[in-house]
């Protein structure tokens, strides 16, 4: 398959390192060129927790001469012979320490790149090659190998740095058919396990208990009580899924600006308000989100009733990120009003976790499957390529046969009787040798499974041509 990837994530480098070999902005656009030198093909994928670099060794390489030192100037710039001198050619006829030199290239490439010592982060740089690389690719995408099990954002991230590849010319044909199999894949695992399906983050759970609790969203309204950087997250997610009408209430009106600013949208009204408000518009609300750091509860038991009167007793999901919390506890024995903790939302995390685990079992179990038949179709499809070179050579050596024998035809003193003849045992010999080859190879290395399937197969194609 010739892929390999190479790369550092939170389990193997600190968030130190992590940040100096992180590729972003136009560090990717001039990686992904320099790439194209000494590649088939590369996607990188950058984030947070991870640097990978995907890529197809190209099909001739250049292996290190033995005895020539082993630094890194030298790795980088060895010079050796093709791998293979036949007309047509394969992934399968690259040795494996023509991949090993050319996956040290690229390490130094990187470590030059991002002008660190390649002793300095090889220890903590993985590699993973062929199905290896494709198994890794496919968990990545799915969530699997994520810092929180099955988050799906990986994914997204993964297409876009796809995206930026093409946008380069990065991408080459057989890499991005690659791609499409990990995706189709990935897919696949998300909506055949449940390793995605269960929150897993406060934001997360946030926004999964209000589709628990409202269906018709649009016709919704949300109230956020202060606008720090959680309840922004939880904000978000809770706007996302479709929430109408968004107040956000806080005492810093450029942070509540700033916050509407990114909530708005053109099938959502957003309105900002003070702190001083909050009575006014808590019966507006039907989602109420808060998480302010104050030391004083903001929405009591008797703001709450009051509210729900005016509201003609109508469900209100309150959801209290706070501590010292802003909502007060006793509010939860109110009818019509479901009012959530950040302890409650940490068990229903805890016990989402744990499913998660379970069914990354079933998920890991489909990805095996998954990367044997993307296998089976990567070498079906690489058969066809073959198949087409190895009738192309043949096309020439017949031609070849055929002039030759033409030449002689014309020939005043030549017998047509003899000329066929001749043409007729070069062919033969010409279209057995290769077969013939492989065969007495396979005998003399003891190969007898493969030479009964060298045989078996040759009598096969015979009978089905009679």
């Amino acid at each position: 398959m010739r892929l390999v990837v190479i790369g550092v994530n939170h389990k193997t480098a600190p968030v130190a390192l992590r940040e100096r070999l992180a590729l972003v902005g136009d560090d990717v656009n001039v990686a992904l060129k320099q790439l194209e030198a000494f590649t088939d093909g590369s996607v990188i994928v950058s984030t947070c927790n991870r640097t990978e670099i995907y890529a197809l060794v190209p099909h001739t390489l250049t292996v290190q001469n033995p005895g020539v030192s082993s630094s890194e100037s030298q790795v980088a710039e060895t010079a050796a012979p093709t791998i293979s001198n036949s007309t047509f050619s394969s992934s399968a006829h690259l040795s494996s320490a023509a991949i090993s030199a050319h996956i040290i290239k690229i390490k130094t490439w990187l470590a030059n790149f991002k002008q660190l010592s390649l002793t300095e982060i090889d220890p903590h740089l993985y590699v993973h090659r062929d199905t290896h690389a494709l198994t890794h690719w496919l968990r990545v995408a799915a969530g699997l190998d994520s810092m929180i099990l099955g988050e799906p954002q990986i994914l997204g991230q993964i297409k876009r740095s796809v995206h930026l590849a093409q946008d380069q010319q990065a991408l080459s044909n057989q890499l991005g058919w690659i791609v499409d199999q990990v995706f189709a894949a990935a897919k696949r695992v998300r909506n055949e396990t449940k390793v995605g399906a269960q929150a897993v983050s406060l934001s997360f759970a946030a926004a999964k208990l209000v589709t628990q609790i409202f269906d018709d969203l649009p016709n919704r309204t949300l109230l956020v009580v202060a606008a720090g950087e959680m309840n922004r997250l939880v904000a978000t997610h809770i706007a996302g899924l479709g929430v109408g009408r968004v107040i956000i209430c806080n005492r810093n009106p450029e942070r509540a600006e700033a916050l509407a600013a990114e909530l708005r949208h053109p099938n959502r009204r957003v309105e900002v308000t003070t702190l001083q408000a909050l009575p006014q518009v808590l019966a507006e609300a039907d989602i109420v989100s808060s998480c302010s750091g104050s030391m004083d509860l903001l929405i009591d038991k008797t703001m709450t009733l009051q509210a729900l009167k005016r509201r003609r007793y109508q469900p209100m999901l309150m959801i209290d990120l706070a501590v010292p919390r802003d909502i007060d506890s006793t509010i939860s024995r109110i009818d019509d009003v479901y009012l959530y903790s950040v302890d409650d939302l940490q068990h229903v995390i805890a016990g989402n976790i744990e499913q998660r685990r379970q069914a990354a079992v079933d998920a890991e179990l489909l990805v095996s499957q998954l990367v044997v038949e993307m296998d089976r179709r990567f070498q079906v499809r690489q058969v066809g390529k073959d198949i087409q070179q190895y009738r192309a050579h043949t096309h020439e050596q017949v031609d070849k046969l055929l002039q030759d024998s033409m030449t002689k035809l014309q020939q005043n003193h030549a017998s047509p009787e003899d000329i066929i003849t001749e043409l007729s045992r070069r062919l033969t010999q010409t279209l057995t040798h290769a077969p013939s080859k492989l065969m007495r190879k396979a005998a003399r290395e003891g190969d007898s499974e493969l030479l009964d399937f060298v045989v078996s197969g040759l009598q096969e194609a015979h009978r089905s041509h009679r």
